[in-house]
C-alpha cells in the first residue's frame, strides 16, 4: 500500500521526476516522508500531509526560522496548489536519538561524546525559543496559537482519563480537579507564583512566562538531526506555539526513555542558561529550578496520558514499556524535599501509590522474573514443572466452545486466524480469559514485589490444539506486554516453543 502511495505522490506532484524515491519510516501517521535523489538536484525530502493547517504551519514557521538564521531545514519553493505537498532540505539520516542510543542501552550512562551532543543541542535551544518567538504570527500556529489554560486542562484530562482511570480504581474527582486548577494557575502564573528569588539572592526575578518565546512542544532527541560535524538541526516543529521556555527543557531532559542522570540534567540546564544569557541576563537558579519543576510535573503527566492512550486503549504494547521510566522520574520529584509536588497533596498521594505499584517497576526488576506458559492435552497429563516450585496455575479450557468439533477447524490450531475468529466471535473464551488475566496480574505483581523468579501457568483442553493454544498464547503476550517480564511459551502438543524477552 505504501509503495502505491509513493507512486501516487510522485505522479501527482512531481510528474517529470526521474530520480529515486525512498520512504523514510517512523514519520507521523498523517504524513509521508520521501527521500528524493537525482543526479542534478541531489537529495531533497518530499513531504505529503493530509492536514492542510499542519502543513502550512511547518512551511511558514520554517521560512520564519530560516530568516532568523535558526538551524532548521530550508523549505524549497511553496506548498503545492492543494496544500498537501512540499519539499524541504535533506538534513541527512542521523538523528540525535540514534547517535546517543548506546547511552540509553547503558541505562543512562552517557559517554563524553554523547554528552557533548546533548550540550550542543541545549546551546542551540535558547536561540530557537527567543529568536523564533520574535515576529511569529499567531495564525501560523496549529492547533493552538498559545500555551493557555485550555491546552493545559486538555493535557491534564488526557492524563486523568487515558492513564489514571485505567490504573487506579478509586479517584477522588473533586480533589483532583481542584489540584488541576491550582497547577494550571501556577503554570500560567495567574496565582502570583512567578519566579521568586531565593532568600540569599538580591537578584530580581525574570518574568520568563510573559515573554513571547517559541514553545516547540515536541522537543526530543528524535526531532534533532545531526550534521556530519555533529551540529544539531531541528525538525518537526509544526505543533509549536507561543509559550514558556520551561516546557521544552522539561520535554527534552525528562524524556522517559532517555533516562538522563540528574547530575547530567543539571549540567545541561547550566549550558542552557549560559546560552540564554544574551536574551534574559542572569537568573536566580533556585527560582528557575522551581518553575522548571512545575513543568516537569506537568509534562510527565501529559506523556503518561499519551502512553496510556496508546497502550491501554489503542493496544500498542510498546508504549507501555515507557510508563515505568516516567514513573521513575516522578519518584525523583517525590524524593526531593523541596519539590513543588508538596503543593499538590492529592497528586503526591496518587504518585506515591503508583511508585510502589509492581506493575510500574523498572525493566531491571521485571527481568528477574521468568513466567512459563504451557498449552497441553489432558490426555497426556499436566506439564511437568522442572523448576521445583510445584507447578503453578492450571486452567481447564474444556468448558468453552470447541472449534475442534467442526470439520473446517480440525487441522488448524489456536494460532490460526480462522480458529481465532471462531473463538472470539463465540465469546466464551474471552470471558474465561478475563478472569484468568485478573488472577495472573495479581500474582505477577506480587511476585515482582517480592523478587521471586519463577511462575508457571498451564492451559489444558481435550487435544491441546485449539482452546488451550489460544489461551496460552494470549496470556503470554498479555503478561509480557503489561509487565515486561520474560515469558517462555510452550505449546506442548504442537511442538512449538518460543521466548518473549
Amino acid at each position: 500500500m505504501m509503495t502505491t502511495d509513493i507512486k501516487h505522490i510522485i505522479q501527482t506532484y512531481l510528474p517529470d521526476y526521474q530520480g529515486t524515491a525512498e520512504l523514510i519510516t517512523g514519520s507521523g501517521s498523517n504524513r509521508v516522508y520521501l527521500r528524493l535523489t537525482d543526479a542534478e538536484k541531489g537529495s531533497l525530502i518530499g513531504v505529503y500531509g493530509s492536514c492542510l493547517a499542519e502543513n502550512r504551519a511547518f512551511v511558514e514557521m520554517a521560512k520564519h526560522f530560516g530568516q532568523k538564521g535558526l538551524p532548521v531545514p530550508k523549505v524549497i519553493g511553496d506548498l503545492s496548489a492543494d496544500g498537501h505537498f512540499y519539499l524541504q532540505e535533506d538534513l541527512g539520516k542521523q538523528a540525535l536519538y540514534d547517535a546517543i542510543a548506546e547511552g540509553r542501552k547503558r541505562g543512562g550512562d552517557y559517554n563524553e561524546a554523547e554528552q557533548a551532543l546533548l550540550h550542543r543541542t541545549m546551546a542551540e535551544l535558547p536561540r530557537m525559543q527567543f529568536l523564533g518567538g520574535e515576529g511569529l504570527k499567531d495564525e501560523w500556529c496549529y492547533p493552538k496559537a498559545k500555551f493557555d489554560r485550555e491546552s493545559i486542562m486538555f493535557d491534564l484530562n488526557y492524563f486523568k482519563y487515558c492513564f489514571l482511570k485505567a490504573v487506579v480504581d478509586d479517584v477522588d474527582e473533586i480533589r483532583l480537579q481542584r489540584e488541576f486548577e491550582q497547577l494550571a494557575d501556577d503554570l500560567l502564573c495567574t496565582s502570583g507564583k512567578e519566579e521568586q528569588p531565593s532568600s540569599s539572592s538580591t537578584r530580581q526575578p525574570v518574568n520568563l512566562s510573559t515573554q513571547r518565546t517559541f514553545l516547540y512542544r515536541d522537543f526530543q532527541a528524535r526531532n534533532v538531526m545531526l550534521t556530519p560535524e555533529g551540529e544539531p538541526r531541528f525538525i518537526d516543529f509544526q505543533g509549536g506555539r507561543i509559550g514558556p521556555v520551561y516546557y521544552d527543557l522539561a520535554s527534552f531532559l525528562w524524556q522517559a526513555a532517555a533516562r538522563y542522570p540528574q547530575t547530567l540534567r543539571e549540567k545541561l540546564v547550566d549550558t542552557y542558561l549560559t546560552h540564554a544569557k544574551p536574551f534574559i541576563g542572569e537568573v536566580d537558579r533556585a527560582a528557575f529550578n522551581g518553575r522548571l519543576q512545575l513543568f516537569v510535573l506537568f509534562r510527565l503527566m501529559q506523556v503518561l496520558g499519551a502512553y496510556g492512550f496508546r497502550g491501554y486503549f489503542e493496544r500498542k504494547a510498546h508504549f507501555l514499556t515507557s510508563i515505568p521510566p516516567a514513573i521513575e522520574s516522578i519518584k525523583t520529584l517525590l524524593e526531593d524535599e523541596n519539590s513543588v509536588i508538596k503543593n499538590f497533596p492529592y497528586l503526591k498521594e496518587i504518585f506515591s501509590s503508583l511508585c510502589k505499584n509492581p506493575r510500574f517497576q523498572s525493566r531491571e526488576k521485571a527481568e528477574g522474573l521468568v513466567v512459563r506458559v504451557f498449552s497441553f492435552s489432558y490426555k497426556r497429563g499436566i506439564p511437568e514443572d522442572l523448576s521445583g516450585n510445584g507447578g503453578g496455575y492450571v486452567f481447564d479450557c474444556r468448558s468453552t466452545h470447541n472449534p475442534g468439533h467442526y470439520e473446517p477447524y480440525k487441522k488448524l490450531t489456536g494460532l490460526d486466524q480462522p480458529v481465532i475468529d471462531f473463538l472470539e466471535n463465540d465469546g466464551e473464551i474471552l470471558t474465561f480469559l478475563d478472569s484468568v488475566y485478573k488472577l495472573a496480574d495479581a500474582h505477577v505483581e506480587r511476585y515482582l514485589e517480592r523478587g521471586f523468579t519463577d511462575l508457571m501457568f498451564s492451559f489444558g483442553c481435550t487435544g491441546g490444539q485449539h482452546r488451550s493454544v489460544y489461551s496460552a498464547e494470549h496470556l503470554a503476550h498479555h503478561l509480557h506486554e503489561k509487565y515486561g517480564v520474560k515469558v517462555e511459551l510452550t505449546h506442548r502438543e504442537q511442538g512449538i516453543f518460543s521466548t518473549l524477552n
